[in-house]
């Protein structure tokens, strides 16, 4: 896919050159989001960037994304982190429970057997090496999957479900009949840290996507987990009151305290979508 120019911020400079692909970013360039940021990827945890699309209105979600403009910026947001050159080597995505019922279960419920014979305590670690994972949070364990690996695209990947100590043993059983990969993260509510530790150690995940919700994509936000954002900027816009946008606080799982951005780079895509990176403030 090629790019239909890229602008560069470098201080008070602006330059736009001509068309361009991601062979034009040098070896240096594809390795920045984990180089860049050694002392976060020294810590125990993954290297975070959360990679979005959204409309002119800031919608994650919405009609707009039936429009030529939506959905030229849908292919331009895939490329970018699935495609099959892809700018971000990450080792996996994490999204929230309501993001994945909308994108992969779909409200299904879970097929429980209530009789079912106690598990192992701790985490069931089924592929570690499968190299690409779909990371879901899902504290109490509702979520109705029908099989371990999840198909988006071309892009094939192992699902690890997040729990926390509420879910109960019928659906950790669920869970290891399917052959899903879980791991425990705090006992009434979700330890943040020690899910992206365990990523990190039992996955080998260096490089992590973060996919929303808004509540979500926030709530890492203010907890200082999040390195980098990216954002696919459709031209279109639907207008609508209803629909959720990138960040969103909520009481009891986030604050609302502000937080700049440092702007990397933007690139003018195809379908008049831009592209937009910035690196985040944890001060």
């Amino acid at each position: 896919m090629h790019f239909k120019g890229i602008i560069q911020f470098r201080g008070a400079a602006v330059k736009f050159s001509g068309r361009a692909d991601f062979s034009d970013v040098s070896a240096g360039g594809r390795r920045e989001a984990c180089e860049k940021f050694k002392g976060v990827v020294r810590m125990d945890r993954p290297y975070i960037f959360c990679h979005m699309m959204t409309s002119l209105d800031g919608k994650i979600m919405g009609s707009y994304m039936e429009t030529p403009q939506g959905t030229a910026a849908g292919d331009v947001f895939y490329s970018i982190a699935f495609g099959k050159d892809p700018f971000y080597k990450h080792q996996g995505w994490l999204s929230g429970r309501v993001t994945t019922d909308d994108n992969f279960t779909f409200y299904k419920r879970p097929a429980l057997v209530e009789t079912a014979p106690p598990v192992p305590e701790g985490d069931f670690i089924a592929r570690p090496d499968f190299g690409m994972f779909y990371v879901s949070v899902d504290p109490h364990g509702k979520l109705g999957w029908e099989d371990a690996t999840l198909h988006y695209g071309d892009t094939s990947a192992h699902v690890i479900e997040i729990l926390t100590g509420q879910a109960s043993g019928a659906y950790k059983a669920f869970l290891r009949t399917l052959g899903i990969s879980y791991i425990i993260a705090g006992e009434s509510e979700l330890d943040y840290a020690l899910a992206l530790s365990k990523l990190k150690r039992q996955f080998h995940i260096e490089t992590l996507m973060l996919g929303g919700g808004g509540i979500l994509n926030w709530s890492f936000l203010q907890a200082g987990m999040c390195d980098e954002i990216s954002i696919v900027l459709a031209a279109a816009a639907d207008g609508s009151p209803d629909t959720p946008p990138v960040f969103r606080a909520r009481t009891g799982l986030s604050g609302s305290r502000p937080m700049g951005f440092a702007l990397k780079e933007a690139r003018v895509m195809d379908g008049g979508a831009v592209w937009l990176r910035y690196t985040v403030n944890h001060r």
